[in-house]
């Protein structure tokens, strides 16, 4: 239970819109609202800023996995009470449901850690990086909000498999040429197929019916995998487009397993997000990027930006109930847990609040309507996200502190239905000290043993575990490479619910991370909401002027995020 520090009471208590959490939906709203000139109170819980997309130092991420994995008892079952101050509304309690389990935190160097510990800037939600031409970067651009936050290229991609070899991802001209586990033939090949992927796109951006070459309505609507085996692509080629550059999560070759099929014309997109992230910042080395000191920082600098046009914080303080009108039932404000009631037109809520049942069933049809989008329903999609964290010393790759690893399904062990994807950072980047790395791990699962196994399964891969490990299975492969792994120095492992966001007039929900390794879908759920409450208002209508944009020293490696 978090300690309310003594708040004085919040003026004003009435306000066009209240949000609570600050993660990166929650914070692009509120700042594309208080620039609209709405009147904005938002509200987190936590001490700090981001939510589950918060950066902590290992002791403070170790203290949020175990207080948010298990839920709290319910309360006692007791019918809605009118506040005191005025017998029209009722309140409702709200409870916090729990996004994580199979929390498990290991530490094989304490000494060191503990000396260390403040030192890390440890992401909630990795593996997670940011596209150069990603929608987030688009509206920091569009806001100011990239006056807040500075960037560094991720070095090198690779594609690994069971024997521990890392491949480059051949994501350019040159790398292709650069790349010495292509023939030839594999090289024009690639080459072929990226030649007609920009002039398709060429074609369709400037609307030219002429003689370029651009890719067919029907291929268009075929399964992407299909459309690659047409080009005459190796499965080697086909297994990096896939899951390398177009980032997906499951076998698009067993369609038995497959839970999203890509369709050309969605593979095509995904490929034009990479091909425009590729040289659109001219001291970005590749495709993505990563913020300095975490990504906590992303929706740390939607919320400076919210905060210049006059939305109010108040971190440590969670809401308690939601105040319903008595006759209509429409929803009218919130209880703090300092006991203030505050007032607006709407409100939009963390993906953990949500209301008890029992409290449910002394209210009107009307009543329950408004509270609709919290009550806890049964999910259809039992899909969840595995997540694993490691901090070593050493790196995966040498000479490589800035790498992203893909392990596409079935490369590692044969039951493996999903990719797994693996973020190593280093000191470079404010997340560590100079001598270890953070590795970020991720892969779709159905059931948290099964996330779990796959873990397991890359960091063997990767990194010298401590023996005897207690959770080896026959999924868990060794890499029996001659050369030196990194040592692990200390492990978290968890499992989290993907919980989908909901609009409902007064009162909506945001998402929790989903599994992708960008923003795109996050933003997005942010920008479909704000045109709900909004109407057809423009997001952050003024133009930042380009003398507030911050730049980086020459030589610092920085990358400078201007139009």
């Amino acid at each position: 239970m978090i300690d309310i520090p003594p708040y004085p009471p919040l003026d004003p208590s009435n306000y066009d819109l209240i949000v609570v959490g600050t993660g990166v939906s929650e914070s692009v709203l509120a700042a594309a609202a208080s620039s609209s000139g709405s009147s904005i109170l938002h509200l987190d819980p936590n001490p700090f800023y981001g939510s589950h997309f918060a950066s902590l130092s290992l002791p403070d991420l170790t203290s949020f996995l175990h207080s948010n994995s298990v839920s709290p008892p319910p309360s006692p079952s007791s019918p809605p009470l009118p506040p005191s101050n005025n017998h029209d509304f009722i309140s409702v309690d709200l409870v916090n449901r729990s996004l994580y389990s199979s929390v498990e935190i290991s530490s094989f160097e304490s000494e060191i850690l503990e000396e260390h510990s403040r030192r890390f800037n440890v992401d909630l939600a990795g593996p997670r990086v940011v596209f150069c031409a990603d929608e987030s970067i688009n509206l920091m651009l569009k806001s100011g909000a990239n006056n807040y936050v500075e960037f560094k290229s991720i070095d090198a991609s690779f594609v690994g498999d069971s024997n521990g070899e890392l491949r480059n991802v051949p994501d350019s001209r040159a790398a292709i040429f650069k790349d010495k586990s292509l023939t030839l033939l594999e090289k024009n090949q690639l080459m072929k197929f990226f030649k007609l992927v920009q002039s398709h796109l060429a074609s369709s951006t400037e609307n030219d019916d002429s003689t370029t070459v651009k890719i067919s309505e029907e291929d268009m609507e075929c399964p992407f995998v299909d459309f690659l085996s047409k080009m005459r692509l190796p499965p080697k080629i086909k297994s990096i487009i896939l899951y390398a550059i177009a980032m997906l999560d499951y076998d698009q070759d067993n369609t038995e397993t497959c839970r999203h099929l890509l369709k050309t014309k969605e593979g095509i997109d995904r490929l034009a997000l990479y091909i425009t992230s590729m040289g659109r910042f001219p001291n970005a080395l590749g495709a993505l990027i990563y913020p300095i000191y975490g990504q906590g920082e992303l929706p740390q600098a939607f919320c400076r930006r919210a905060a210049v046009k006059g939305c109010i914080y108040v971190l440590r303080m969670p809401i308690t109930a939601l105040l319903l009108d008595k006759e209509t039932g429409g929803y009218k404000g919130v209880r703090l847990a300092s006991g203030q009631e505050i007032f607006s037109q709407k409100l939009i809520l963390d993906p953990c609040v949500t209301v008890g049942l029992e409290s449910l069933s002394s209210l009107t049809d009307q009543q329950n309507e408004t509270l609709s989008v919290l009550v806890p329903k049964s999910m259809i999609n039992k899909e969840k996200i595995a997540r694993g964290v490691c901090v070593i010393r050493g790196s995966v790759k040498a000479n490589v502190s800035n790498a992203l690893v893909v392990y596409p399904p079935k490369s590692l062990f044969p039951e493996q239905l999903t990719a797994i994807r693996v973020l190593q950072l280093g000191s470079g980047l404010a997340v560590c000290p100079a001598d270890m790395h953070v590795l970020y791990l991720s892969t779709l699962c159905d059931n948290d043993d099964q996330g779990i196994k796959a873990l397991l399964s890359a960091m063997s891969n990767l990194i010298s575990l401590p023996v005897p490990e207690n959770r080896q299975s026959d999924s868990v492969v060794e890499n029996d490479t001659s050369e030196t792994k990194p040592i692990l120095l200390w492990r978290a492992l968890y499992v989290q619910e993907l919980v989908k966001g909901e609009f409902g007039g007064t009162i909506s929900s945001m998402p929790s991370p989903d599994g992708n390794l960008n923003y795109n879908e996050i933003v997005e759920s942010a920008v479909k909401l704000y045109e709900k409450l909004m109407g057809s208002e423009e997001l952050f209508k003024e133009e930042t002027s380009p003398a507030e944009n911050t730049t980086e020293e020459e030589n610092d490696g920085g990358v400078e995020i201007e139009d």
